[in-house]
């Protein structure tokens, strides 16, 4: 059993290898697709073996369409980490929906994840038939074994079994580790030969100001309360370094959808936005492994979910 360390907040790694490639190589798309908080992000994180995406126990933490590198010597697996899919309340939700599923057009192989809970295979179902007719290889992960007993894996395996679907159903916990290394071997053996997409020490190609961004979302869906923080966007509208010395310098606005929410994010005598902004500080001093300096101004804009503009502008566009 490895321990993933990567799923604690603040744990971030470089995001580049050096990596010598093989002439025999393979190459493929895994779309991870399922409910929110079935642990897609935390599954992310350890098979990457660092952090890429944010991870709160909040459901539909993740927007948009991650993507993880993750090269050796001989293949190349690029990871899709999707929203989870849920009846959506806004148009975000639905941008955040469509994101998820056009995944699965990309995948050579789709996993479904899932979670241990009371109907999770009927919670399932819509996501079962729309994968159902895709002719990508099928998974299905069973994580979070860790919060049950060993005898009620063998039941939920033979409920999605018998679906007749799935090539391959691996029980895991990402939040430890266990068994994770079985799931990376299985998509070894089923992505195709293929060539490198990406350059060898890469591990992301999300950019730095998606990076930042989310790295302050997730620092403020930690400590906000619950009706506040899905109503909140990052801009980053500066990232610069300096030339006369070894800091970058980082701009950016948090939006809110209401004016007594914009009081709340601020806190009483910006305690909370001072909160927030510490936290996220020194997260992205450790990724960049720089001296950051870091300003958050907080901004409202009303009904921002439901406004087209503002969702392609904050970058949640389906595609």
């Amino acid at each position: 059993m490895g321990k993933c360390n990567q799923h604690v907040p603040g744990d971030y790694k470089c995001r580049q290898r050096r990596m010598i490639i093989t002439q025999e190589f393979k190459s493929g798309f895994v779309a991870l697709v399922g409910r929110p908080n079935v642990g897609k992000s935390t599954l992310l994180n350890c098979l990457m073996g660092e952090k890429l995406a944010i991870v709160t126990n909040k459901p539909q933490t993740t927007r948009n369409k991650i993507r993880g590198i993750l090269t050796s010597p001989d293949s190349q697996i690029v990871f899709l980490d999707t929203p989870g899919i849920h009846r959506p309340k806004s148009k975000l939700g639905q941008n955040m929906v469509k994101m998820a599923q056009n995944a699965t057009d990309d995948g050579d192989i789709i996993i479904l994840i899932t979670a241990p809970g009371k109907n999770a295979a009927a919670q399932d179902a819509p996501i079962i038939a729309d994968i159902a007719r895709r002719r990508a290889a099928k998974f299905l992960v069973i994580n979070k074994i860790d919060t049950i007993p060993k005898a009620d894996i063998l039941p939920i395996t033979e409920t999605y079994a018998d679906m007749g679907i799935f090539d391959e159903i691996i029980p895991l916990s990402a939040l430890n580790g266990e068994n994770v290394a079985a799931l990376r071997q299985t998509i070894m053996t089923r992505i195709p030969p293929g060539p490198a997409y990406f350059p060898a020490d890469m591990t992301t190609d999300m950019p730095d100001k998606f990076l930042i961004s989310e790295v302050i979302r997730e620092k403020a869906l930690l400590a906000l309360q619950e009706e506040i923080p899905h109503g909140i966007a990052i801009e980053i509208e500066k990232f610069a370094r300096r030339e006369d010395k070894e800091i970058i310098d980082i701009e950016a606005v948090m939006y809110c959808e209401k004016d007594s929410h914009k009081g709340m994010v601020i806190g009483k005598k910006g305690a909370m936005l001072k909160q927030i902004g510490t936290a996220a500080r020194q997260d992205i001093a450790r990724m960049y492994d720089e001296r950051i300096n870091l300003q958050i101004w907080v901004k409202i804009k009303e009904n921002w979910r439901d406004r087209d503009f503002y969702i392609k502008n904050f970058g949640y566009r389906p595609d």
